[in-house]
């Protein structure tokens, strides 16, 4: 709004060095109500997807390919929600913080190489393991959310080993 008014008024804007991804959160100046409404379905959009490919997966011939698409599908939207909540910047840097770098690249690889086995080299007992190893990774990710529960679990993981 401060560019139109300067602009309408003869007056010259300063010049600011904005990066792609400040100019995209400038962008997303959604109100909260829209936020939450964009988060809930965005993500009923992605469990829908996830279920959907479960009911699919026993078609004979073309359920493996279909589960396997929607799944996926539903993962890609279940994560996309939640930048409806806190904007895609501050999204991408949380993704990228060093407790959930090494989960989100794994269900990023996982998510691709699914898709790799299923349509480029059409083993889809690879796909089926990737998308095993992607819901795992997804699981972390979101743990990693809620402070002290990934430890938790790592403790209560070495104790069973015990």
């Amino acid at each position: 709004m401060d560019k139109l008014k300067s602009v309408l008024s003869g007056e010259e804007a300063p010049t600011q060095n904005r990066t792609i991804l400040q100019a995209a959160n400038e962008a997303s100046t959604l109100g909260w109500g829209t936020r939450v409404k964009g988060f809930v379905g965005c993500f009923v959009v992605g469990c829908v997807c996830t279920l959907l490919g479960v009911c699919v997966l026993f078609i004979p011939k073309i359920g493996i390919t279909l589960f396997i698409v929607f799944y996926s599908l539903g993962n890609v939207c279940s994560l996309c929600s939640t930048m409806f909540l806190m904007g895609p910047v501050k999204q991408l840097k949380r993704m990228c913080d060093k407790t959930r770098a090494l989960a989100t690249t794994i269900m990023l690889t996982c998510l691709v190489l699914t898709l790799c086995a299923a349509f480029w080299w059409k083993n889809f007992g690879l796909a089926l393991l990737f998308c095993i190893l992607q819901l795992l990774a997804f699981a972390w990710y979101g743990l990693s959310y809620i402070p002290f529960v990934r430890d938790a679990i790592l403790k209560i993981l070495s104790m069973c080993i015990k």
